[in-house]
């Protein structure tokens, strides 16, 4: 009689991603008995920080910065400029209530945040406006007038400046 074993690649990695997990578990993260990770939630010691990811593009006439929140509401939110440094901070809630439920794997992280970002100090900062929508937060921080490129023409030298000009050029040449 032949014993058949099924093999699955994904349990394979999920294994890989638990070891390396385990072997760089960061102060507030642990492992149920089965070694799947879990996020001790609360706002002791064991809760962990995250930073929310964000994307700074920038545009002719502003700034744009994109950060991804899901479930992190409107209310929840608090966006600051001050000296150049424009800070967003909130808190984003545990959707489950770990005590009541029993979890098997938890990577998303909860609590408070807080990302500053430093800007040109050639903003309008009366005229920065944020709006959230699918949980991005974009925020639209417009540039002073005289930030914006100005072309300078170049025109040829005339008088003084040109013969110095053409003096400096043939003394290069070895003329």
């Amino acid at each position: 009689m032949t014993v058949m074993t099924s093999w699955d690649l994904f349990d394979d990695l999920r294994a890989a991603q638990d070891e390396l997990l385990r072997a760089n578990s960061p102060y507030g993260q642990r492992f149920t008995p089965a070694g799947h990770f879990v996020h001790q939630f609360g706002t002791g010691q064991g809760a962990q920080a995250w930073a929310p990811p964000v994307d700074i593009t920038e545009r002719k006439d502003a700034y744009l910065v994109s950060v991804e929140l899901p479930g992190v509401g409107t209310e929840d939110l608090e966006i600051t400029f001050q000296d150049g440094l424009l800070t967003i901070q909130g808190e984003r809630l545990a959707a489950h209530d770990p005590a009541a439920e029993k979890i098997h794997r938890s990577e998303r992280r909860y609590g408070a945040f807080r990302r500053s970002i430093t800007l040109p100090s050639h903003v309008m900062a009366d005229a920065i406006e944020a709006s959230a929508q699918d949980g991005v937060l974009q925020i639209l921080v417009p540039k002073a007038k005289e930030a914006h490129a100005k072309r300078i023409p170049v025109r040829p030298a005339t008088g003084k400046a040109a013969v110095a000009a053409k003096a400096a050029k043939a003394a290069k040449n070895g003329a």
